[in-house]
């Protein structure tokens, strides 16, 4: 979706009756969009035995999880209390996999006895797994290609100094393990990063995992990971699903004909399916005019929003309350104590105090990233869903920060 398209999406809601309501900051999801991604995707891959497995870190609301669980989602858990957090949202133990990293061994006990896929992603774990389960408890082994996704190193998880996945030249060693230890290998999954632009980065990484497929008979399912790009400016090149989902169709068809049946294949988007969904929406508590920078002050920070301050991410920003206002040249900063850059030297319409702002593209790694740093509390997450707006979680309080203080 273009970045015109979002704004006309979040002009459409009722914003101010939200702010009045339920105040600022806010978060914003536009669940209908949540739900449409979710289709584009399954449609892209119309001809194969698709499980799309949400990457829940990306938002962990329960009704973001719900919402696609009801679509038929599965889901993509980091550690063992997402993984419990899918399980109260509804998922099936079945259709949750639980690709941790640096874990202990006692939690991928704590995973096998909930029910989930395991997918193990070092040497050392998969030498406990196999001596303690054999081939009782299947699991996936998760390959680094080493193959580079486009965009930052911040994103980047399949180059060689990655802490991501079993290089694929351990593989003999691999093979070794799993033979003396009699492990059911169930799926291999891949990771490049995130931001893929084409088909050939997927394609040279898919063929690695082909050659390694050929190696476990076992197999039920091959998990490409995800990284599909989404746009942050009007201008951005996107991953064009529908032309990956042609090339990917073919070529999985062809190596599941070799393999001797049909596998499964997975992937785990977060970005692509909810980050086009999320507004970050704050007012401007001051206009500051210094010797060099006219700076736009809101009642927001890092704490809520980190990816600007961390991955030196573009957000597109909009003034919803004077959006025919004449064009100026802004940096806008957050109420936090350090540095705290939303956006640098940026072209806004005239901004006045009390205005509100619109921060896109919030919907992935915005709450999830947030903090109480300088004491301050989290905002309220609001849904808009076939035209009505959903408290989905309460603003936080004094109170909540301070719930698991203890006195002396």
């Amino acid at each position: 979706m273009s970045i015109t398209r979002s704004i006309s999406r979040l002009q459409a809601m009722p914003v101010q009756q939200i702010i009045e309501q339920y105040g600022s900051p806010l978060y914003l999801y536009d669940g209908d969009k949540m739900i449409a991604q979710y289709k584009q995707l399954n449609a892209a891959f119309g001809g194969l035995k698709l499980k799309v497995k949400y990457a829940l870190k990306a938002n962990n609301n329960i009704n973001v999880l719900r919402l696609l669980l009801h679509q038929g989602s599965g889901l993509d858990a980091v550690s063992i209390q997402e993984v419990q957090l899918g399980l109260k949202a509804g998922f099936a133990p079945s259709a949750i996999l639980f690709t941790p990293n640096s874990v202990s061994f006692e939690e991928i006990v704590e995973a096998v006895d909930l029910g989930v896929q395991v997918n193990i992603d070092n040497i050392s774990l998969l030498e406990q797994f196999g001596h303690k389960y054999g081939n009782a408890v299947p699991c996936c082994i998760r390959i680094n290609p080493h193959i580079v996704a486009g965009g930052t190193a911040h994103i980047q998880t399949g180059h060689i100094d990655s802490k991501f996945g079993i290089s694929i030249h351990q593989l003999r060693h691999v093979l070794r393990i799993v033979a003396k230890e009699n492990i059911r290998v169930n799926g291999l999954h891949m990771h490049t990063g995130s931001d893929i632009l084409d088909s050939g980065v997927f394609i040279r990484a898919a063929e690695l995992l082909f050659d390694a497929a050929g190696q476990f008979p076992d197999l039920e399912f091959l998990d490409f990971g995800s990284g599909f790009k989404v746009a942050y400016k009007e201008d951005d090149v996107v991953t064009d699903v529908e032309e990956l989902g042609k090339v990917i169709t073919e070529r999985f068809q062809a190596f599941c004909s070799e393999y001797g049946r049909e596998l499964e294949l997975w992937f785990e988007p977060g970005k692509f399916l909810v980050s086009e969904s999320g507004y970050l929406l704050v007012k401007v508590n001051v206009i500051k005019q210094t010797t060099a920078t006219v700076f736009v002050g809101v009642d927001s920070g890092q704490n809520h929003l980190i990816r600007p301050m961390f991955y030196d991410a573009y957000h597109h920003i909009i003034n919803l309350s004077n959006p025919q206002g004449t064009p100026r040249i802004y940096t806008v900063v957050g109420y936090i104590c350090e540095t705290d850059t939303f956006a640098l030297d940026r072209k806004l319409n005239e901004v006045r105090e009390g205005d509100i702002l619109a921060i896109l593209n919030a919907g992935a790694y915005g709450y999830t990233m947030s903090n109480n740093y300088n004491s301050r509390p989290r905002p309220a997450e609001v849904m808009m869903l076939e035209g009505k707006a959903h408290l989905v979680r309460r603003r936080e309080t004094l109170e909540d920060i301070m719930r698991n203080m203890t006195d002396i």
